[in-house]
Parts: C-alpha cells; sequence; structure tokens
C-alpha cells in the first residue's frame, strides 16, 4: 500500500512537472506576427491595434516579435505576405483591400498559416474568401464592414443635409467598385444622379479629380471607403472646391461636412483578441467573422460655416457627435 502511495505520488509529480515545463515554454516563447497594411503603424488604429494586444499581455521585444509592411502598392503588399508566409509567422493580419486579402488567402493555403482580416470593405463571403460568417471554415477570419450598405446610407444623409443637392459626385478606386454600384442604386432611388470618377495612381490625386469636375458634374461628394484614401487632402480639396461631403468611419474629423460609419479603432483592437486567441491555439475556422454593431455620425460645422449651409436640426438631433 505504502509503494503504491509512492508510485502513485512520484507520477502526480511528474505530470505536474511536465505541465509547468510546459507552462513555461509557452510563456517563455517569442511569438511572430506580420502585419501587411494600407496605413502606417503610427496611425491610430494600428496604435489601438497594438494597445490591445499590450493588455492581452504581449509585450514587443520579450514574449512578441512584429514585422510591419505598409504601402499603398498591391503587389509589394501581397510580397510581403509571401516573406511572411516563408519566415512562418504565427499570425498574417490584413487590412481592408480585397488584392491583399486575397493575396494572404493565396500565399498561405499551402501550409494553412492563420489570417486575421480587419476592416475589410469587402464581403468576403461573397468573394468566396470563407465559407460562412459563424464557421469561416479556412485559415483565415476576423472584422468586416458591409460598406456598399454603409455608402447608401452616406448618399441618404447627405441629402437629407443639403436637401438642394441636384447630382452628386462620387469618387472611387478600384478596391471599392462594389460600393460604386450601391452607390448607384441609391441614388436612383433617391433620384439623385450620380457623377462616377475612378481615382487611378495612389497617393490619388484629389485636387485634380475635382477640378476636372468642375461645373455641371456635381454639387457634392460622396467618398467610397478605401484603405488607399487620404481623408485630409481629400477633404480640403472638397472644401476649396465648394462641395458638401461625406466620407466614411469619422473622416468628418478631418474637414468633411460629415462622415457615417464603424470606429476603426475598436475594430482594430477586436482583431487583437482575434490574434490572442489564435496563438493561445484556436483554430481560425472555429472563430466566427464579426461586423460592427454600432455607428458614429458626426457632423462637422465649422466646415458647415465655410460653405454658407445650415444643417436641419433634423439631421443634428441624429448626430452621435458635433464638431464646432
Amino acid at each position: 500500500m505504502i509503494a503504491r502511495w509512492f508510485f502513485g505520488a512520484a507520477l502526480l509529480a511528474g505530470l505536474v512537472s511536465v505541465s509547468a515545463s510546459r507552462a513555461d515554454e509557452t510563456s517563455n516563447r517569442v511569438f511572430h506576427i506580420g502585419i501587411v497594411a494600407g496605413a502606417s503603424r503610427s496611425s491610430p488604429e494600428h496604435v489601438a491595434f497594438e494597445d490591445r494586444l499590450h493588455e492581452l499581455g504581449y509585450v514587443e521585444g520579450r514574449n512578441l516579435e512584429i514585422d510591419f509592411v505598409q504601402s499603398s502598392d498591391p503587389d509589394r503588399l501581397a510580397a510581403a505576405v509571401g516573406y511572411f508566409v516563408r519566415r512562418d509567422v504565427d499570425v498574417i493580419i490584413t487590412g481592408g483591400q480585397d488584392d491583399m486579402l486575397r493575396a494572404a488567402i493565396t500565399a498561405t493555403a499551402a501550409r494553412s498559416v492563420p489570417v486575421v482580416f480587419r476592416a475589410v470593405d469587402i464581403d468576403p463571403l461573397a468573394k468566396g474568401y470563407i465559407a460562412g460568417l459563424a464557421h469561416p471554415g479556412g485559415n483565415a477570419t476576423g472584422v468586416v464592414l458591409q460598406q456598399p450598405e454603409l455608402i447608401a446610407k452616406r448618399l441618404d444623409l447627405l441629402r437629407q443635409a443639403v436637401p438642394t443637392i441636384v447630382r452628386v459626385i462620387l469618387l472611387y478606386d478600384v478596391t471599392s467598385e462594389d460600393q460604386k454600384e450601391a452607390a448607384a442604386r441609391a441614388g436612383s432611388a433617391l433620384g439623385v444622379p450620380l457623377e462616377t470618377i475612378e481615382l487611378r495612381n495612389p497617393p490619388y490625386d484629389y485636387e485634380q479629380a475635382l477640378a476636372e469636375a468642375d461645373g455641371a458634374r456635381g454639387d457634392a461628394l460622396v467618398i467610397t471607403s478605401s484603405a488607399l484614401h487620404r481623408s485630409v487632402p481629400a477633404a480640403a480639396a472638397a472644401l476649396r472646391h465648394r462641395l458638401p461631403s461625406i466620407g466614411p468611419n469619422r473622416s468628418a474629423e478631418a474637414g468633411y461636412l460629415m462622415s457615417y460609419g464603424p470606429n476603426i479603432s475598436d475594430m482594430f483592437r477586436l482583431s487583437a483578441d482575434y490574434v490572442d486567441k489564435i496563438l493561445k491555439g484556436a483554430k481560425p475556422a472555429d472563430l466566427p467573422v464579426q461586423q460592427p454593431t454600432k455607428f458614429e455620425f458626426i457632423v462637422n460645422l465649422k466646415t458647415a460655416k465655410a460653405l454658407g449651409l445650415t444643417i436641419p436640426l433634423t439631421v443634428l438631433g441624429r448626430a452621435d457627435e458635433v464638431i464646432e
């Protein structure tokens, strides 16, 4: 009996020792993530992402290594994804461009490297990148926007704020074709025709695009959501051309008349939770894709004053924030 007790105690001690050793191995491990993005690492959304990782216990230089590649060149971003795969990173994080996400999924398919996408402007289910929202089914998951629906809402809000609008200029790029189509449908339903202008060769020259549109082509501006857009120069160009404008997310802070959309920094913080779960052993296939449930409508009264506009109280009453 005594011999059995000693054997059992020794076995238990051995199991505890192995378990502790494995825990130490995990806690001492340096995880490696690769990020491809259109915005810089110092942008508020990326800062929010890294702040959340820190809250979850990850410290760069101690238990985390981050490779960050920022570019407006899709080929360079695709090459960076391939580099991350060859380096066998633990997770690849990608941004909102269709070609960026497509490159990530294609490059990682053979090795099943986990991919977390964040603030993606396209529908990954319609594109065939995932099998379903509840069960993505592959090696990719994350946080998505429904920009086609949102741009229709933005057009409606702009029409309510400036009822005298006759024709709207829509600036879009190759990453936001589906938003252009949704805006055209919404414009037709509202009786507001659109003048669509495709932006090419980033960084985009908004001044030139709007200079070519001066005159009868439009008396207001809607801009699509794209990782390649730069809100400050776009809003400044709209103001110089006396165009009431609405942009995505919190772009009214950059000078648009209005903006509507989710808080991108919150979405990036949420993507950090996906990274944490994957680093702890979860499979992307089992992590449901999430969409934002809270949206912010912001009105910039400084821009309204500069344009000589009075925003109806019915519109101001719906604003989550008013910039004065």
